[in-house]
């Protein structure tokens, strides 16, 4: 037996006390509140490191002075090309500041160790990014300035050290924002007129900002302990690669739109012990945009594990909006806040991207002050054509504690002709804030084991 469900919370602030109404018809459906263990472990077991040969060259041996000033970017390209000689091998950057006027481009089999003290500084003079190179921006594929760290077709490459990456995109790079509109806009178009790769060409007198690391096709990737700081834009795009470890990262990147993880149509993927702190989300599963997004549906982001992270920035934990192509597969655990937030967990699609987004758990996670602690929407932006709505589903919430929701606990809304539906909130603590909960065009939502606010006892008896 079904029922529609149907919630209103109101929530009034008398001068001594905080009453709470709550009205609740439950949907009656078979739960499955387990976090799925078997599941992630399955995925984290065949996900593969890199195999790097044994071969190594410092790169102050072919020049680079880590003077923060000389150009050391001849240096790290003889290195690379001795790696792509000898198959492989490891370019190792000791302590200093190594100023590079240009890109980074990886072959196959390389390790990047940056070590202790290091850092790699990449110049912000566009030009130097300069001949394009096949890329995506904001879930469309194009051609453009070439990310800072890029690795194209490439199997078997890692990033590790403990050093730093620095994209010095605060000043040329962060001026580009204010300019991108209407390249943004010609992108879009390009996307649903399906025009040719051929004809997609920004870069030199356009304005769309590279991210500071991409693995474009890459199978076998790992990214471990680097610290990243001032991306010019997405920190760490992981775009139509499988096989992934991402660990021990740490964020200082506060410019526009720096994403610290965007994990796009992405395979087999763990992400764990990072210490964010960006300027938007903390991580975002995308999977394409619109038309080509939906065109590239064989290629859903999927299989994807994230654990013991802790959240500063914009939003902590995000799926969409551009995942037209697929989400499945989700498993976020154990991981908490460590400075403010707009949103926790936010999901959101709109009436132009079409496809889905399932199967997707959260668990044991722990909030600070937000603006929303879950915010699940089909309506972004309140955009849409009305034409390609997202299937959303099968989405299990376990364990979620908030102090503070500046704004609304819980929002779940869907579309009226494609219901957010079958969705699970069980154990869930926010202990401020001033709406509580807000749910419409939903159907097969269980709700257990939920305070917002503070939690009812035994009823007053008639005196």
């Amino acid at each position: 037996m079904e029922f529609g469900i149907k919630i209103i919370i109101k929530i009034k602030k008398m001068k001594h006390k905080l009453l709470i109404f709550v009205l609740i018809s439950f949907s009656s459906f078979a739960q499955n509140s387990s976090f799925p263990t078997d599941s992630v472990n399955s995925i984290v077991s065949r996900i593969q490191l890199p195999q790097i040969p044994t071969y190594r060259i410092l790169v102050t041996k072919l020049g680079a002075k880590g003077d923060s000033i000389s150009d050391s970017k001849p240096a790290f390209d003889k290195a690379m090309a001795l790696c792509k000689k000898n198959n492989g091998g490891t370019i190792v950057v000791p302590k200093g500041v190594y100023t590079l006027n240009g890109p980074i481009h990886f072959v196959s089999n390389v390790n990047l160790l940056v070590e202790k003290g290091a850092k790699i500084k990449f110049s912000d003079n566009p030009k130097h990014y300069l001949p394009m190179v096949q890329t995506s921006w904001e879930g469309t594929f194009i051609y453009n300035y070439s990310p800072l760290i890029y690795a194209y077709n490439c199997n078997n490459v890692a990033i590790i050290g403990e050093g730093t990456i620095d994209g010095e995109g605060s000043k040329v790079w962060n001026s580009f924002k204010a300019k991108e509109g209407d390249d943004k806009k010609r992108t879009r178009e390009m996307n649903h007129a399906n025009v040719p790769m051929k004809e997609r060409k920004f870069g030199d007198g356009h304005f769309l900002r590279p991210q500071l690391i991409q693995f474009f096709n890459c199978k076998n990737v790992l990214v471990e302990n680097i610290k990243i700081e001032d991306s010019p834009f997405w920190c760490l795009h992981l775009l139509k690669s499988q096989s992934i470890t991402i660990r021990g990262l740490k964020y200082k990147a506060f410019n526009s739109n720096n994403d610290g993880i965007d994990p796009e149509y992405a395979k087999d993927v763990l992400i764990e012990n990072i210490a964010f702190d960006n300027a938007d989300d903390n991580i975002a599963i995308k999977a394409g945009r619109d038309d080509e997004g939906r065109n590239n549906s064989q290629t859903p982001s999927e299989n994807i594990v994230v654990r013991n992270c802790e959240f500063k920035g914009l939003h902590a934990l995000v799926i969409g909006s551009e995942m037209s192509a697929g989400v499945q597969n989700i498993y976020v655990e154990n991981s908490k806040f460590s400075g403010d937030l707009k949103r926790g967990v936010f999901i959101k699609t709109n009436s132009d991207r079409g496809g889905y987004i399932k199967n997707a758990y959260f668990n044991n996670l722990s909030f600070g002050k937000v603006e929303d602690c879950i915010f699940i929407t089909a309506n972004y932006h309140g955009e849409g054509s009305g034409l390609h709505s997202t299937k959303i589903s099968n989405i299990y919430f376990s364990n979620i504690s908030c102090i503070e929701a500046t704004k609304t606990g819980i929002v779940i809304e869907g579309y009226p002709n494609e219901k957010v539906a079958q969705i699970e909130l069980n154990n869930i603590t926010i202990n401020s804030t001033p709406n509580g909960m807000t749910v419409t065009n939903t159907e097969k939502v269980a709700i257990n084991e939920v305070t917002i606010g503070e939690k009812a006892t035994t009823p007053t008896a008639v005196k």
